[in-house]
Formats: C-alpha cells, structure tokens, sequence
C-alpha cells in the first residue's frame, strides 16, 4: 500500500500537482512521513479501536466530504489492500472523489429502442444529497474491512511460517542433542573397554 502511495505521489508531484494526504492508521503515516511528510494533512489513528464500526467510515467520509466541498481538493483517491486469500491481496486504487459512474450497457438505458425516461420523487438533487454520503462512507467502510481482512490473513500466514519454522528448529536441535549424547555414550564406552583391556 505505501509503495503504491509513494508512487501516486511521485506521478502527481512531477505532473505539477499539488498532493495531500489523509493517513488512516499509524503505519502508513509512519512510513510516509520521512519522505512525503510535507504531503500529509493528517492522520486518523482511532480506527478499528476496539473494533472496526461504520460509524467510523461515516466520519472519514465526512470528513473527505467537508475538505471537497470547501475546495482543498479535486480528486480523491483511496489505495487500500484487497482480499484475496489468506496469502494473496491486492493493492487497489479507488476514485472516491468526484464520484465515477460506471459505464452502462445501451441497452440498458432503452426500452425496445426508446430511451427509458425516468421520473424521481424527491428531486434528483435531493436524493443525490443523501445517497452520495452514504455511498462514499460504504465504499470507505468497505475498504477498511477489506485492508483488516487483509491484515488477518497476513498475520495468520506469518504466524503459520513462524510455527513451521520453529518445529524445524526444534527438530534439528533435536537431532544434534541426540547425536552429542550419542557420541558421549560411545566415548564413554570406548574409554571402559580400553581400561579394561590393559588390565
């Protein structure tokens, strides 16, 4: 995930953008700060304490949503790591803000060749109003769970190497015990039956 920011902030830098960054967790902003702290806005570090709520994503995403609206920004990127599997995640880059409407079928939008017309009640400003927060706190939500997932399963394979690691050990520390013993015992031996050849 850091790697994947530094280079978005590098990209952007060169392009002549200006970047800002808002860390969620300490870890990212530890490793960023030494390089790109002047980038860093802020870091949000109660995140997932005791546990991972929505309630928490619903505040990062006002908070993104107060930052867009006062103009401190255009666009808003989230890079998070992706679940895969206990082994595998994905770094993945998601425009948060302005909202991307994904591409849509033609032949979704019409009805046997005419266009469908669609009637709103309240107005489409206000349902927008309402559904664009809650969209952008879901997805935010969404990737936190997706990046905790993520960390799970790195720790479990971790902590499923290190127990692998650990009885190889203990086996091979086994084995040179028995094998020192062993040749003790046979020194042993040796030395009473040379003492009882030269009487």
């Amino acid at each position: 995930i850091v790697r994947s920011a530094r280079q978005l902030i590098a990209k952007l830098s060169a392009e002549g953008k200006e970047v800002k960054v808002l860390c969620v967790g300490r870890k990212g902003n530890d490793q960023l700060k030494r390089e790109y702290g002047s980038h860093i806005t802020d870091t949000i570090t109660d995140v997932g304490k005791p546990k991972l709520e929505f309630t928490q994503a619903d505040t990062i995403g006002h908070r993104i949503s107060t930052m867009f609206a006062e103009g401190e920004f255009d666009v808003c990127t989230l890079i998070y790591a992706k679940f895969q599997s206990a082994i595998t995640q994905e770094v993945t880059r998601m425009q948060l803000v302005p909202f991307a409407i994904p591409e849509v079928e033609e032949e979704a939008e019409t009805q046997g060749g005419v266009p469908a017309i669609y009637e709103f009640e309240p107005e489409e400003e206000e349902i927008l109003a309402d559904l664009l927060p809650r969209n952008l706190a879901v997805q935010i939500f969404q990737a936190l769970l997706e990046s905790s997932a993520s960390e799970h399963g790195a720790r479990m394979t971790a902590m499923d190497s290190a127990t692998r690691n650990a009885g190889d050990m203990i086996d091979g520390l086994t084995l040179t015990y028995n094998r020192t013993r062993q040749a003790a015992i046979t020194k042993e031996l040796i030395e009473i039956v040379s003492g009882a050849e030269a009487l």
